[in-house]
């Protein structure tokens, strides 16, 4: 959230603590501090109730409290449960020390000596804070012989930044897979230096699918997906954002498995019939749909990014597969048949933009990960950008149902909605097979007013963003879209 959000939001909390006096505000706004560290640390509000002694319907209100208080939702839903924004992973340390102060002091006691700890040289107890950031709260009675949050930290904090690869790689391993209450997301340069050596081929086979599963199960951080993609874009040589070589990059990692004709293709053609450059890229091979579909289209197949960059100086359009400009990715990505699960690669390669384009159009790999996605790419710098949150694996409207829309227009997030519409009906009966029905829609020997729907809508998507602008453009961007197709080369 916006700096001036936050201080705006904070002056209403403060406001509405006017009534209250000096001590009891005081009170109040600890208990926050301590409520905020049991929500980091447990990362659910029915578990930090809970450490707290309190109801769930409490915890929710002293999230609410929170979040008014920093103009930020310190907590955000994934498909595996919370985890915390960027400002609150910025603040975890502080809280950390905070809370285990307040609990030494009101123990009276200081901490008990531990065996590993007991051969250093004292602790100063004038500097609680630890240096390495704090795994987890300490445990109340911690068992004989275990390594305490803080020595955990140290040992990891010991593998140093030119330690052999293994050895630095393991180090991300751990911080993000050592379990409730002795681990934490990485920080942006932790992902980036350890996807880095997955991809320069230093990584143990076992590391890779450790990394891939730990980040997977615990649910990535835009922070942690910046940090994946900032090293995918460097290692396969992509061109700096708004390079000039493309006006649009949109990603179609289609699932082999998907049968849903690929509409989108027809709004591509026509986004590069009204002049703009179209850069489509996917997975190759395999992908059923997709590779017929490309060709009989006639859309340039390139194998480097250069030869993507001349097919749109001269096509307006072309398709890029993965295999060409990221072989090493695209092996990876074939480690699905080890797992039979997703991996944070389905999300990575929707952010690549080979060519650096100005403004992007995807489709959600996940349903609980379009959020990510957008604040990811703010993070990288990216300015324009639109995620249809009703499709996976690439951007296809679907007119008939609420579409909700994930936006950064200037680099500002802007999300909205795309109200649903009348549902016209299912495609017509025919001889034809599904491709050459799907052929047939463009060169106009077949009538289906519900792909044509679909086809308007998914290129009114992608002018708008190519646009920047606002929901309050949308009916004219349908209307643009609508003419496209009227006027379509065939």
């Amino acid at each position: 959230m916006r700096p001036e959000c936050r201080t705006e939001a904070r002056s209403a909390a403060e406001d509405a603590d006017v009534t209250v006096d000096g001590a009891g505000a005081g009170l109040n706004r600890l208990r926050l501090l301590v409520a905020l560290d049991a929500l980091l640390v447990e990362g659910s509000v029915g578990r930090a109730a809970r450490r707290m002694g309190l109801g769930t319907p409490a915890m929710s209100r002293l999230l609410a409290q929170l979040r008014a208080v920093y103009g930020d939702p310190i907590l955000i839903r994934t498909g595996q449960g919370m985890v915390p924004t960027t400002f609150a992973e910025s603040i975890r340390q502080r809280v950390r020390a905070v809370a285990c102060e307040a609990e030494a002091l009101l123990e009276g006691l200081p901490p008990p000596l531990h065996e590993s700890t007991a051969r250093r040289a004292p602790v100063e107890r004038s500097r609680p804070i630890v240096q390495s950031p704090p795994l987890a709260m300490r445990p109340v009675l911690p068992l004989e012989g275990q390594p305490l949050p803080e020595d955990i930290a140290r040992k990891l904090t010991d593998i140093e930044n030119d330690a052999d690869p293994h050895r630095r790689l393991a180090r991300a391993i751990a911080l993000v897979g050592g379990g409730a209450g002795r681990s934490r997301p990485l920080t942006r340069e932790e992902a980036e230096e350890a996807f880095s050596i997955v991809l320069e081929g230093e990584a143990d086979p076992i590391q890779i699918g450790a990394l891939l599963i730990v980040l997977q199960y615990r649910g990535l951080t835009a922070d942690e997906l910046a940090g994946l993609v900032s090293a995918g874009r460097r290692h396969c040589c992509a061109l700096p954002l708004e390079s000039d070589a493309a006006d649009l990059d949109w990603p179609a990692y289609l699932s082999p498995k998907s049968r849903t004709p690929p509409w989108f293709l027809h709004a591509a053609r026509l986004v590069a019939q009204s002049g703009q450059r179209v850069l489509l890229h996917g997975q190759d091979g395999g992908s059923g749909w997709l590779d017929m579909a490309v060709q009989a289209a006639g859309i340039p197949v390139c194998e480097t990014i250069p030869e993507a960059r001349e097919a749109l100086a001269e096509r307006r359009i072309a398709f890029l597969p993965v295999g060409s400009f990221a072989p090493q990715i695209r092996a990876l990505l074939a480690l699905y048949s080890m797992f039979e699960i997703r991996s944070p690669l389905n999300m990575l390669v929707h952010l690549l933009n080979p060519l650096g384009a100005s403004a992007s159009l995807l489709g959600v790999s996940n349903p609980s990960y379009p959020a990510q996605h957008r604040d990811a790419a703010q993070i990288l710098g990216w300015r324009q950008l639109a995620i249809l949150g009703t499709r996976r694996d690439v951007a296809q409207a679907t007119p008939f149902r609420m579409t909700p829309v994930y936006r950064l227009v200037d680099g500002v997030c802007s999300d909205g909605v795309i109200p649903s519409r009348r549902d016209p009906g299912g495609q017509a009966r025919t001889a034809l097979s599904s491709l050459e029905y799907w052929d047939s829609m463009w060169h106009g020997r077949v009538r289906d007013e519900r792909a044509r729907e679909i086809i308007v809508a998914t290129t009114a998507a992608a002018l708008q963003v190519l646009s920047g602008s606002g929901e309050d453009r949308r009916a004219a961007a349908v209307e643009t879209a609508d003419a496209l197709w009227r006027n379509r080369k065939t």
